[in-house]
C-alpha cells in the first residue's frame, strides 16, 4: 500500500508539487483559478513555468511539448529540448511563460475540415492550466487546447471547456435558486469505464487487416466463442494480470485513479474502470490511458486493440460515460437521497436530462458515429441505435404521480435476504442494471452506454452538458420568475413527463418489438454514421451551440466534414487491405488447395472403383467461392476508384457505406466459407480460435 500511496501522482505537477515549489501567492492565484475556472493571470506564468522545468529536470525531463488533442482521434505533440545557447558556447536549461502559454504548432496537416487551407499554416496551442502537466517518456506534457490562426477550435479540448463553462453558468442558476449561495462552480464529473482487447504479438504480426485496420476483415468462428458466459468476471489469466498490474502502475503515476479491473464478456476482452473525476481531467486521463494500454500490452508481447468491433461474432468494446454534477460544495445534483420524492433539486436534474436527451436524441447518436462503432451499436452487449432512458420502476413510478398530482410513498430501500443465515442482509439499490439501455439512470448518475472505445470521451460530454445547460437556462428562466417555487418545480416536472414520457424504456433494448414501438413512439433510429451525421447541421442544433458559445456556425460545419472524411478515409483502407488480402493470400490458397484436390480426384479415377465423392463437392465449394472472391475483389478495387470522382464528402461517405462496405461484407462471406474447409496447415492467417484463445 505504501508503495501505491508513494508513486501516485509521482509524475504530475499537481497540487501537493505546486504548493511545495510556488511562491505562496502565486500558488493561490493559480489554485483559483484551476478550482473557479476563471482566466489564468498572465504576470504568474514566468514563475509557474520555471518551477515545471525545476521539477522536470528533476526527475529527468530533458524536453516539453504541448500535448494536445486534434480531430485525428489521437493525441499530438512537438517535443522541444529546454537548452538555449550561451555566448561561451555552452548551454542554459530555460523555460518561459510565454512557452508555456502559448506553442505554435503547423496547423495545415491536422484535419481542420476546410477551415484553413494547406497553405494557411499557423495554429496555436494554449494551456490549459485547469488539467495537471505531467512527465512522459522523459518529456513535460503539458495540456493545451488547439486553435487556427483565425481562433477556431481544431482539437477536442476546446469546445468541451466551452461546454463546461455553458453548464457551469445555467448549473450556477439553478442551485442558487434552492438557497446554494456558497457555491462558485459547478463541475461535471465522469468516470469513463474503458474495454479492451489483448491480442498475442506474433499472432497479430501475421494479420494485416489487424495492422492497417484495428479489426479483422475476414474470419470464422472457432467452435467457442462467449455464449458459455466463462469469461466474464473469471479468473485473470497469469500473462493478463502481470499486464494489468504494470498499467495501474504506469497510470498511477500519471495521477489516473485507475480502480476497476476483470475480464469482459467476450475472450481476450477486459476492462478498466477509473474513479470519477471532472470532465476535462477525466478526457485528459482516458486518452492517456489508450495510450499506456497500447505501450504496456507491447512489452508483455501482446497487442492492444481498441477497435469498437476487432472480431465478428462476439461482443464489441465500448466505453461507458457516467455523467453526473455535483458543485464545489459537494452537492450532487443527481443523488436522490432517501426521500427523491422530497428532493426537489434532484426531480428538477432528472427531469432537465430526459427533456435534453428526448429533444437532442440526434446529439447523442451522432456523438459516438464513427465507422467502427457502426459495427458495434445494437450489436451483442451494445446499446441499441435508439436513443432511450432507463429509469426504474421506483423512479418512473414517482415522475408519473407527479405529472398525475398523486401522492406517492417513499422509497424506502428494501432489504435484500438471500436465504442463507450466515449471509447478512443488504440494502436494495432503487433502480436494476439494465444493460440494453444506451442512457440509464444508476444511482446517483446516468450512465451512456454508446461510446466506442476507441473514441475521445470529448464529443459525448460537449454534446450531453450542452443540452442540459440549454435545458437548464430554460427552467432558469421559470423559476426565477416564479410566483411559488415549488408549485413551478412540480408543474415542470408534469410538462416533462407529459412531453417526453416517449424518451423513458425500462425493457429489452435488443429486441426487435422495442424497435418496432420506438418507431411507433417517433424516437429516431439512425443506423450508421452517414444517417446520424447530417443532422449536426439542422438549425436548431447550431442555434443551440452558437447561444451557449461552444460552437460557432462555421465550426459545426467543419465538424461534420472532418467525420465524414475520416469516415470515408476509414472504410477505403480496410478496402485496399482486403483487396491485398485476397489477392495476394487467399485466392492463391484455395487454388493451391483446389489443384491439389483435383490431383487427388485425378488418381482415384485411375485406380478405380474409390468414391471420390468429397473431393468433388470440395472443389466444387472451393471453385465457387473462388471465383466469387475474385469477381467480387475486382468489383470493389472498381468501387474505390470510382470514389475518387466523388467530390462531395456526404455523397462519397454514403457511397463507402452503399457499396464499399456492402462488397467487403459479401467477400467476406466467402472468404470464411472458404476458411472452414481449407486445412489450418495452409490457411495464410491466423484463426479466431487462435486469437482469441491463445494469451
Amino acid at each position: 500500500m505504501d508503495k501505491v500511496i508513494e508513486i501516485f501522482g509521482s509524475n504530475v505537477f499537481g497540487d501537493a508539487v505546486m504548493k511545495e515549489r510556488l511562491p505562496e501567492d502565486t500558488y493561490n492565484i493559480l489554485k483559483s483559478t484551476i478550482k473557479e475556472g476563471k482566466g489564468i493571470d498572465s504576470s504568474i506564468a514566468d514563475t509557474v513555468a520555471n518551477a515545471m522545468k525545476e521539477w522536470a529536470i528533476e526527475k529527468g525531463a530533458t524536453h516539453y511539448t504541448h500535448w494536445f488533442q486534434p480531430l485525428t482521434g489521437i493525441t499530438a505533440e512537438k517535443h522541444d529540448s529546454f537548452i538555449s545557447p550561451t555566448e561561451d558556447g555552452g548551454i542554459l536549461m530555460e523555460f518561459s511563460g510565454k512557452e508555456l502559454i502559448k506553442g505554435e504548432p503547423d496547423a495545415s496537416s491536422f484535419p481542420s475540415g476546410g477551415l484553413r487551407a494547406t497553405f494557411e499554416a499557423r495554429g496555436y496551442t494554449a494551456w490549459d492550466p485547469s488539467s495537471y502537466a505531467f512527465i512522459k517518456d522523459e518529456t513535460l506534457c503539458i495540456p493545451t487546447a488547439f486553435c487556427s490562426y483565425t481562433g477556431e477550435a481544431l482539437d477536442q479540448k476546446t469546445p468541451l471547456l466551452r461546454s463546461m463553462e455553458a453548464i457551469n453558468k445555467q448549473a450556477l442558476r439553478i442551485i442558487k435558486l434552492f438557497g446554494h449561495d456558497d457555491v462558485k462552480r459547478v463541475n461535471v464529473t465522469v468516470g469513463p469505464e474503458q474495454e479492451y482487447f489483448l491480442v498475442d504479438k506474433t499472432l497479430y504480426d501475421k494479420r494485416p487487416d489487424l495492422i492497417y485496420c484495428g479489426r479483422t476483415l475476414i474470419g470464422s468462428m472457432p467452435p467457442k466463442g462467449q455464449e458459455m458466459d466463462d469469461h466474464y468476471f473469471g479468473v485473470l489469466k497469469p500473462r493478463v494480470a502481470a499486464f494489468m498490474r504494470e498499467l495501474d502502475a504506469e497510470l498511477w503515476k500519471l495521477g489516473v485513479l485507475a480502480k476497476t479491473e476483470h475480464n469482459e464478456a467476450a475472450p481476450a476482452q477486459h476492462e478498466l474502470a477509473p474513479v470519477f473525476t471532472t470532465i476535462n481531467i477525466a478526457a485528459d486521463h482516458n486518452q492517456l490511458t489508450m495510450e499506456m494500454m497500447k505501450k504496456t500490452a507491447l512489452k508483455h508481447g501482446l497487442v492492444c486493440l481498441l477497435h469498437e468491433k476487432p472480431y465478428d461474432g462476439v461482443n464489441g468494446s465500448g466505453k461507458h460515460n457516467n455523467w453526473s454534477l455535483s458543485t464545489d460544495t459537494g452537492i450532487n445534483f443527481l443523488k436522490p437521497g432517501k426521500k427523491p420524492e422530497e428532493n426537489l433539486l434532484f426531480l428538477l436534474t432528472l427531469v432537465a436530462v430526459i427533456r435534453a436527451v428526448d429533444l437532442h436524441q440526434d446529439l447523442l447518436r451522432i456523438s459516438v458515429a464513427t465507422a467502427g462503432n457502426d459495427h458495434r451499436l445494437g450489436a451483442n452487449e451494445a446499446p441499441p441505435a435508439i436513443i432511450s432512458i432507463f429509469l426504474g420502476e421506483d423512479l418512473e413510478s414517482i415522475l408519473e404521480d407527479i405529472a398525475c398530482g398523486t401522492h406517492h410513498d417513499n422509497i424506502k430501500g428494501a432489504k435484500m435476504n438471500i436465504g442463507a443465515e450466515i449471509i447478512p442482509a443488504f440494502k436494495k439499490d432503487n433502480t436494476d442494471r439494465n444493460r440494453t439501455s444506451p442512457f440509464a439512470f444508476t444511482g446517483n448518475k446516468f450512465e451512456f452506454r454508446g461510446l466506442g472505445s476507441a473514441a475521445s470521451i470529448s464529443d459525448t460530454n460537449v454534446m450531453l452538458n450542452t443540452m442540459v445547460a440549454d435545458v437548464f437556462s430554460e427552467f432558469a428562466d421559470r423559476l426565477e420568475n416564479a410566483a411559488s417555487f415549488e408549485d413551478e418545480v412540480n408543474c415542470i416536472v408534469k410538462e416533462v413527463m407529459d412531453t417526453h414520457r416517449r424518451i423513458i424504456f425500462n425493457g429489452d433494448g435488443y429486441s426487435k418489438e422495442w424497435e418496432k414501438e420506438a418507431e411507433k413512439r417517433g424516437l429516431l433510429n439512425l443506423k450508421s454514421t452517414v444517417d446520424a451525421l447530417p443532422l449536426l447541421k439542422n438549425e436548431e442544433n447550431i442555434k443551440m451551440f452558437e447561444k451557449h458559445g461552444v460552437f460557432s456556425r462555421t465550426e459545426i460545419n467543419s465538424r461534420v466534414d472532418i467525420i465524414l472524411e475520416n469516415y470515408t478515409k476509414i472504410i477505403h483502407i480496410e478496402a485496399l487491405t482486403l483487396i491485398d488480402m485476397m489477392n495476394k493470400e487467399i485466392v492463391p490458397v484455395i487454388s493451391s488447395y483446389t489443384d491439389k484436390l483435383c490431383a487427388t480426384l485425378l488418381n482415384k479415377n485411375k485406380i478405380g472403383g474409390i468414391n471420390s465423392e468429397v473431393e468433388r463437392e470440395l472443389i466444387y465449394r472451393l471453385s465457387a467461392a473462388e471465383k466469387e472472391i475474385f469477381t467480387l475483389t475486382n468489383e470493389l478495387k472498381m468501387a474505390t476508384a470510382a470514389s475518387e470522382k466523388i467530390n462531395d464528402v456526404y455523397e462519397k461517405a454514403v457511397f463507402y457505406h452503399d457499396k464499399v462496405l456492402k462488397l467487403m461484407e459479401d467477400i467476406r462471406k466467402y472468404a470464411d466459407s472458404a476458411e472452414c474447409v481449407v486445412p489450418a496447415s495452409i490457411w495464410p492467417y491466423p484463426s479466431y480460435g487462435e486469437l482469441l484463445f491463445n494469451i
